[in-house]
C-alpha cells in the first residue's frame, strides 16, 4: 500500500491538471471518467446509468460463477476441515468461542450482525461506487479496476476451492444465525437460495468493505474520512459471529485486494504538491 500512497503524492508539472494515467487492455475496459464531475447534468446521468449497468452485469456474471461452484459439496466440506486445522496451527481466535460468548451476553448484537450480513454487502458497495463516480471521478477508474481484478480473482478461488462455512459444520458447535433469527440469504439446501453457500474463500464481504474504506480515505481529506474504517471492522466481526466465514477467508480476501490495488495503481491520479482533497 506504500507504493500506492507514494504514487498519489507525486507532483505534476506546474499548471498541468490532475489526471488519471491508464493504458492497455484494462484502460479500454475501465475507461476514463475524469470528465464526469464537469460534464452537463444529462451527460453525467447517462454516464452514471452506463456505469451502473456495467457493474450490474459484472455482479450477474460473478453470481453465475458462484452457482457453478456450489456443485462440489464433498470437496467443500473437506476444504473446511483443512481451513479449520490451519487456523488452529496459526493460533487464530476460535470462531465458536466468540460466537457462543456473544450469544450469551449480547444476543441483540448478534441479531444486528445477522441483518448487517444479509443487507449491507451489495448496497454499501454500489452506493460507494456511485459516490466515487459522482464526487471523486479522478479515483473512480482505480477503484473500479481494483474491484474487477479482486472479484475476478475471488471467482477463480470459489471455483477452484469451494469451502463450506463454519455454520454448516455441526461438529464445530456454531449456530446458523440466519436460521436462529429467521433472516437468511441462504436456504436449507446448498443448491438453492439467493447465494452460493460454498463461496466462502476468499471473503468478498471483507474485501469489498476494505476497498470502500481505502477508497474514501485516499480520495478525501476531511478528518471524518477515517470513520470509513468502521465498515470493514464491523464487517469482519459480522462474518465471523454469524458463522458465515472463517478468519482465513477475510485475510485471503484482503491479500487479494492489496494485489488488485497495486496492479491498478497506474489509474491513480497524480496531484500537485499540497493540492487539497475536499
Amino acid at each position: 500500500m506504500g507504493d500506492i500512497s507514494a504514487h498519489v503524492r507525486d507532483a505534476t508539472p506546474q499548471g498541468e491538471p490532475a489526471r488519471s494515467y491508464a493504458g492497455g487492455a484494462l484502460d479500454r475496459i475501465a475507461g476514463s471518467v475524469s470528465v464526469v464531475s464537469t460534464a452537463p447534468a444529462p451527460q453525467r446521468q447517462r454516464r452514471l446509468l452506463y456505469e451502473l449497468g456495467w457493474l450490474v452485469g459484472l455482479f450477474a456474471i460473478y453470481n453465475l460463477g458462484r452457482i457453478l461452484a456450489a456443485q462440489n459439496v464433498r470437496t467443500a466440506f473437506d476444504n473446511a476441515a483443512s481451513v479449520w486445522s490451519v487456523e488452529r496451527l496459526l493460533r487464530l481466535p476460535d470462531e465458536h468461542a466468540i460466537q457462543a460468548h456473544l450469544l450469551q451476553v449480547w444476543p441483540t448484537g448478534v441479531d444486528f450482525a445477522n441483518g448487517y450480513y444479509a443487507v449491507a454487502h451489495f448496497p454499501v458497495t454500489i452506493g460507494f461506487l456511485v459516490w466515487m463516480l459522482w464526487r471523486r471521478p479522478a479515483y473512480y477508474t482505480w477503484v473500479r479496476r481494483s474491484l474487477v481484478l479482486l472479484t475476478g480473482a475471488a471467482l477463480v478461488g470459489h471455483l477452484l476451492y469451494p469451502l463450506a462455512p463454519p455454520r454448516m459444520l455441526p461438529r464445530l458447535g456454531m449456530v446458523d444465525t440466519g436460521q436462529l433469527f429467521g433472516f437468511s440469504v441462504y436456504s436449507g439446501s446448498p443448491h438453492t437460495g439467493v447465494a452460493n453457500q460454498f463461496a466462502a474463500m476468499p471473503s468478498l464481504h471483507v474485501a469489498w468493505a476494505v476497498l470502500v474504506a481505502v477508497g474514501i480515505v485516499v480520495s478525501t481529506r476531511t478528518r471524518w474520512r477515517w470513520l470509513a474504517v468502521l465498515h470493514p471492522g464491523v464487517t469482519l466481526f459480522v462474518v465471523v459471529v454469524t458463522a458465515n466465514h472463517y478468519w482465513l477467508d477475510g485475510l485471503v480476501g484482503v491479500a487479494l485486494l492489496v494485489v488488485a490495488m497495486w496492479l491498478a495503481r497506474t489509474a491513480l491520479p497524480r496531484r500537485r504538491e499540497g493540492e487539497p482533497r475536499s
